[in-house]
This record gives structure tokens, sequence and C-alpha cells, in this order.
């Protein structure tokens, strides 16, 4: 840094826009002479032997002659000779140097030279440089406002903005006149020395071609306050320090005004921090404005039952009646709240409640219930468990009830599996075939590679002539750690997407070329002991050879898919292409006049597809159907609950039925055969169902569909 001492710091003040008078409007300075803009605007210039002509006379003043050793003819001191605002020491204080050249992209900052961007430039008699060396030499960061088509430098709290072709500059959203208007130069902004002079309070001298600029670097006070919401006479106000010095200089002290640790009162607050340097340079004031409420009263939990006394397995209606003084109750937990008990005796139940600001509340009711049974558990869940929620029942039960006969119509659908191997230990191609038409892909893998992997869907054009990929029905689960929760998610979004029947997204192929279809699978990295399942639905207009390939994210799909090798098969799981996947359950007679039961994924009635590994030529078996869509059609007797049972162990999935969607369940799972999921209910009338589902993956088979009266 290069010591000043022969020159004064003059504080200088950006005028707004119409303030300016005489030469600070409409003129530039002289060329020659050291120059800066005065608190009125006006612009005072001064020769090198430091004294300066204001245009008029000072306030207060008898003429404004300072001279270089800071005994001016007021006398006052300067800037520098240590009794200051700042409190600056003139032996170790240094001030900040730009030195410029007419025509030369040669600068020097602080003694070190360097390239700008563009030249000083002589335009019209105002000397420009590019926004974008000024700010970097300042420590401003520059932006650009596509909106309003201004560029900005930020320091701080502190903005500038410019515009080309505009000679008004903003600072901190005050308009100012500055010497001339800006103009673009081969892509760089340009703007004039004075205008960036009098915007920092710099000192700028002009003699010969030289240009200098001179400057006092602050520090920047800068803070935050948290958190969002404060309340009187109660927040803990924490005060985040955010302060820093373009230089990288040590921040010795600081001052605060309006700051508290609680504010008793609501109302808005000004909170403003300054902070000193190791040279006693103090930063610019940062303020910061909060609001703070009124006082957060504790939320009042409140809830009531229909009745007091309730029979064994009666409904009971909880009415909620809790309230918050700003209306924001966050959470809600019960304890001991059931539909019905099925045991008598006193229960007690209890609801808590609490707002955003943490304050809770609690409320507890105490019921009887008496030895009069009106439902036993299991039939007040065939009535009263809503549609995608779980009730227990008796699995042994459940064998007795009556099967129902079917039949099945295949469709010449096309389907690949990819599972095998269901867990990864390395990259590689899960798997590849040509195919053409319509094709249903089933994914379903855990990595167990050691680091996070993407999975890409690639389509190779082998003809002569172009053709087209089309993509049609998607859902994905995961990528996540819990293998049922990816099976149901993935089965109930491809079900979404096969019931909004949106028409296909093409892609084009070019002869031998090679695109990455199906983007939706490799959006996420899939991490070590993650699971992922997907369903996707690809259209074809011509012969096309499809590879799922499995790659480190860094790597490029289609530059290393030709280097490559099939992964090999676990000997557990199944992969191949199969066809006839798309089955219409035939069922002629009426159901639910009494109970009946469909078993679905048994291997006797619902047998399983045959196919081939294309990669090895090995003929496959669909063990499950896994990825095989159903259908079917059904005629449901009044009053009659559709549900899943589960006989295989846990499991998961969705339906569609009558166009909407079914989870199994909404929010857990069905984890043995005491449990069913209620999947529909007619009403008084009887109904024509039209059931799709497809077996989900990460879940166990058989499952049974019951058919249930409810007398």
């Amino acid at each position: 840094m290069k010591l000043v001492r022969w020159m004064t710091v003059v504080t200088l003040l950006a005028a707004p826009l119409g303030a300016a008078t005489g030469a600070a409007a409409n003129e530039s300075p002289a060329r020659g002479s050291a120059y800066a803009v005065q608190s009125n605007g006006s612009v005072a210039a001064q020769d090198w032997q430091g004294n300066t002509d204001t245009e008029g006379e000072n306030e207060g003043g008898s003429g404004g002659e300072t001279v270089a050793d800071g005994s001016g003819a007021d006398g006052g001191g300067s800037a520098l000779d240590g009794t200051n605002p700042d409190g600056v020491n003139p032996d170790t204080f240094t001030t900040d140097e730009l030195l410029m050249r007419t025509d030369s992209a040669e600068m020097v900052l602080n003694g070190l030279a360097f390239q700008s961007v563009q030249p000083l430039v002589d335009k019209d008699g105002v000397l420009y440089a590019p926004l974008k060396t000024l700010a970097a030499s300042y420590g401003y960061k520059i932006g650009y406002n596509k909106t309003t088509k201004e560029s900005t430098a930020v320091l701080g709290n502190k903005e500038l903005r410019f515009k080309s072709g505009s000679a008004v500059a903003v600072s901190n959203g005050e308009k100012v006149m500055g010497a001339a208007p800006a103009y673009t130069l081969k892509g760089s902004l340009m703007v004039p020395v004075a205008t960036w002079a009098m915007l920092t309070g710099s000192v700028l001298h002009d003699a010969d071609g030289e240009v200098r600029l001179q400057w006092t670097t602050r520090p920047i006070a800068a803070f935050t306050v948290s958190p969002k919401e404060i309340f009187a006479g109660q927040t803990m106000v924490d005060y985040r320090d955010r302060a820093s010095h373009p230089r990288g200089l040590p921040i010795i002290n600081e001052e605060w005004t309006g700051r508290e640790s609680i504010f008793l009162f609501p109302g808005e607050y000004t909170i403003t921090r300054r902070v000193q340097d190791v040279y006693g340079i103090w930063s610019e004031p940062y303020s910061v404005t909060i609001k703070v409420l009124q006082p957060n009263m504790p939320p009042v939990a409140d809830f009531t039952t229909d009745k007091s006394v309730y029979r064994i397995g009666e409904p009971i209606v909880y009415t909620d009646r809790s309230t918050d003084d700003g209306n924001d109750i966050r959470k809600r937990t019960w304890k001991g709240k059931e539909p019905a008990f099925f045991e008598p005796g006193e229960k007690t139940i209890t609801l808590q409640v609490e707002d955003g600001g943490g304050l809770k509340s609690e409320k507890s009711v105490t019921v009887y219930i008496t030895d009069e049974v009106m439902y036993t558990r299991e039939e007040f869940g065939l009535r009263f468990t809503p549609v995608g929620e779980k009730y227990a029942i008796s699995g042994g039960a459940v064998l007795d009830i009556p099967t129902v006969p079917y039949t099945f119509r295949s469709q010449k659908a096309q389907m690949v599996r990819s599972n095998s191997p269901e867990t990864w230990v390395e990259e590689g191609i899960a798997y590849e075939d040509r195919l053409k038409g319509e094709v249903r892909f089933l994914f379903h893998n855990l990595n167990q590679i050691g680091r996070p992997v993407k999975m890409y869907l690639i389509a190779t054009n082998p003809n002569r002539t172009s053709a087209k990929v089309g993509i049609k029905a998607f859902g994905m689960g995961g990528p996540i750690k819990y293998v049922s929760t990816s099976g149901r998610l993935s089965t109930a979004r491809y079900l979404e997407s096969l019931a909004a029947d949106a028409e296909p997204v093409w892609t084009s192929l070019k002869p031998g070329e090679s695109k990455v279809i199906m983007n939706d699978l490799n959006k996420v990295p899939i991490k070590p002991g993650q699971v992922f399942s997907a369903y996707g639905d690809v259209v074809t207009d011509k012969e096309i050879q499809f590879r799922i390939v499995l790659l480190d994210p860094s790597k490029d799909p289609l530059t290393e898919m030709d280097t490559l090798k099939i992964m090999p098969r676990d000997g557990l799981h199944v992969r191949g292409t199969f066809y006839d996947a798309d089955r219409e359950l035939v069922i002629t007679e009426p159901l639910g006049y009494e109970p009946k039961r469909i078993v679905l994924g048994d291997r006797k009635m619902d047998t399983y597809l045959y196919g081939l590994d294309s990669t090895t030529g090995r003929p496959e078996h669909n063990l499950g159907n896994f990825g095989v869509l159903y259908r079917m059609k059904v005629e449901v007797a009044p009053n009659t609950v559709v549900a899943l049972n589960a006989r295989g162990g846990h499991y998961t999935g969705a339906f569609l039925i009558n166009g909407q969607v079914v989870k199994v369940t909404n929010d857990s799972i069905l984890r043995n055969a005491n449990e069913a999921a209620v999947l529909y209910r007619t009403g008084p009338f009887a109904e024509t169902l039209d059931i799709v589902f497809t077996l989900a993956s990460g879940s166990n088979l058989p499952v049974t569909m019951m058919f249930l009266p409810i007398s």
C-alpha cells in the first residue's frame, strides 16, 4: 500500500438527482487537476499544491484554503493528521490507490500491475474505465439485472447501479446524476471515472494522461438477526456476525445501536452496527429492521366426544376445538385416541397441541365403555375403516372363505424385468435387448457398490433410417432405504400416470445414434444402501436396441457404454424379456352377496410368464409375475367391502379402481395375514368396478382380494 501524506482525503457524498448544480450537473471537471464532489453536489478543483476553489464561499470559512500539512486557513486538520473522526494514525494508515493511463489496459493497484478488461478511455473529454475493473479493485461484487438491464456493484449494504446509455446512476435506491452516460465497449460497461469516484467517496487525480484514484477501504459491519418471528418479551434474539474486510484486515471493535436480547414491546425496530479495523477505520453503519410481534400466547387444546358412555365397538366422534391466538397450531399429538374401544372400563384420551413458537397445551377427556357389544373389532373394521387404511382380521379364517374361479386372456404386451442382480456390486450393463412397439420396463435394485451410481436407459437406432422412441406412463419410488416404500411409491405413481393417459413424449434417433431416454431414472444418484424401483412404458416405430446401464455419476454413459460388460445374474432374481404381459382376469359371477376371495400371484391359477434372458439366451420364468399389468371388471353387490389380505408376508402397493389410485396402505403396509386393507366399499346399490393393478416389487406373494358383505 502507498502512503499518501500530502493530499487531503475529502469525505464525498453522492448528490441526489436534481440537487447538483453548475459543473457537477452539466460539465466534466477540468483535465489536469485533482477534484472531488462536495456535499452540495458541486465540483471542487484542487491544484497540485492542495489549494481548493469551491466556486464560492465555504460555510463558516473564508475561502476554503487547505494546505498539505493540515494547517489550513480555518485552522482545521487534514484527514491524515491523527485528529480525524476515524482516529487514524498517520504512521500506520495506508490508502488504497489505483493508477491508470489513457488508452492503456495496464493498471496498477497498490503497487501491483495487472491487465484490465478494457483500457482507460478518453471519450469526448470524459475518462471512462470498465465497471468490472473498478468494482474488483474496490472489492465490489458485480451482477446484472435482466429486468431493468442494469449492471450492479455491491459491497456490504451498499449497492450501485449503472445502465448503458444513461448518465443517471443509482446508489442504494437513490438516483444520482453522473458526469456522463455510461456506454458499452466490446461487451464491457464503461462508466465515467468521475462518477465512480463520486459514488465511492474517492479522491481523483488526472494529469498528463495519468489518472489516480485513492480511497479508504472500510470494513463491512454486516450481521443477521434470527429467528424470523420475534415476540415481544419472549423471544431471545440471536445476532450472527457477518462482518468482513475487503482487504482481510482484522476487526477489533464494534458499536451497536438498538440492539436488545429481548424486545419488550411490539413494533418495528432498527438495529445498527459499526465495526472498526486495526487501522482505526470505522465501517459505514449497517442496519437491519425487524418487526417485533405481539407476545405469543400458548395455544388452547380442546376437544369433545359426542358421548361420555359407549358400548364395545361403538364409533366415537371426536371434535377438535383447539385454538391459537395466531391461528398457528403446527402439531397435534393424540394419546389413547381410538375410533372405538373393545374392552370395558374407563378410557382416557389426551390431545396436546403445539404452536409455531413451541408453546404447548394439553387436554384429557375420559369416557366409559360398558360391557354391551355393538360391534366386534373385525365387524367394526369392515364397516368403518377408511379406504386406503387397514384393520385387524383373523388370518386363519380367511382361508375358509371360498375362492372365485377365473380365467384370463393375455394380450401381446412386451415387458422387460431388470431385477437380477437385484443387489448391484459393480458398474456395467444390467440388461439389453432389441425390441419394437410397446414395451413396459420394470426396474428394482439395491445399491451395494459402496459409492453413488446412476442408472440409465439408453436407446440406440440400429436401422438405416431414422427412428422414434416415445415415453408414456412412468412411476418411480426412491432412491430410499426402505424396499417396501420404494415398491409402493413406484406402483402408485405408475398407475396414476397410466390413468392420466398422456400422449407419448417422443425422441428422434438418427441411424446409428444413441440417446439416454426416460431421464427421470438418472435424475438423482442412488447412494449405497438405497433401493430404487420404477415402471416405465416405451413405444417405438422401429426396432431399437435398449441398454440398462449402471455407472458412476461423473462418467458419460454414451461414451462408456461400449466398454461395459454385462452384469452376471445373481441366481435368485429375474431378468428377461416377457411377452403376453397384460392379463385380463375373466370373472363371470357377481361378488359380495356372500364372502368370496380371489387369489393372485399363487403360480397355480395365476400362472407365471415364460420369457428369455436376451443377454444369455437362457429361458426365464417371471417369478411372482411382477411387472404384469392386470385388469378385471367385476359386478359387486351393495354394501360390500373389497379388501386385500397378504398371505406370503408383508405386502404394500397400489390399485387403480374406477380411475382412482388406492394405496396399500396410505401410511403403512400389510405386515402379515392378520391385517387387511380396504380397497373399496360399495353403497346401497350394486356397482361395476374396473380394477387395474400390478404386483408391487419388494413385497411378498401371494395376496388375496376379498369381497365381504356388510351384514
